[in-house]
């Protein structure tokens, strides 16, 4: 792989996707070729998959299987072709979502997701992760304000507890790996950590 994996993590509300139009000006910018996608989803058929796990009830390892149904093809069909050709890869959540969500949040076996983690990705890895952190109560507010929430964003404040401490938990763990973006600020002052953060790649 010769591109660059660039993944943003964070609790719905954090902000993280306002700023996907401003990282790939600042890749363009410097001669890169940009690929935006994002999960679940990327594909026809990740598309697909992203309606029934947005608004269908499921057991949650029934989720977290659909979730790398849908990854397997996001990797198969865009994101390792696209770092073959030495393109940018940013895409909106990877797999650190799952362990914050379906393990974090709903309590599926981490070593299970490791597993399939394995299976589906093999060494692939993003080269980076940005992880938009906000307090609970500001990203339940900013929900409350968005437009009608899918399943996951109509949670309570116990569920974005867990989440939270579960994305944290992760970036502890992999220091080099994240760069954890304090998304409380203001948006100006969040765009001049990002561009800091792109600047170093």
């Amino acid at each position: 792989m010769i591109g660059k994996f660039i993944t943003l993590e964070g609790m719905d509300g954090a902000g993280k996707s306002t700023h996907i139009p401003s990282i790939i000006e600042m890749l363009q910018v410097r001669g890169h070729e940009v690929v935006s996608t994002r999960e679940p989803g990327g594909t026809a058929l990740g598309e697909r998959l992203r309606e029934i796990l947005l608004h269908e009830p499921m057991h949650a390892e029934t989720e977290t299987l659909l979730m790398f149904a849908a990854r397997r093809e996001h990797i198969a069909r865009v994101i390792a072709p696209a770092l073959e050709r030495g393109a940018y890869v940013l895409s909106d959540r990877f797999t650190d979502a799952t362990y914050a969500y379906q393990c974090g949040a709903k309590g599926v076996t981490g070593s299970k997701v490791h597993l399939l983690e394995l299976w589906v990705q093999s060494a692939l890895q993003p080269d980076i992760t940005l992880l938009f952190d906000v307090p609970v109560e500001v990203s339940m507010q900013r929900l409350s304000s968005a437009r009608t929430p899918d399943k996951f964003e109509r949670e309570n404040a116990d569920f974005f507890t867990r989440i939270r401490e579960a994305y944290l938990q992760r970036a502890e763990q992999d220091p080099t790996r994240f760069r954890v973006i304090d998304a409380n600020k203001s948006l100006e002052e969040v765009n001049v950590s990002v561009a800091n953060i792109i600047a170093t790649l």
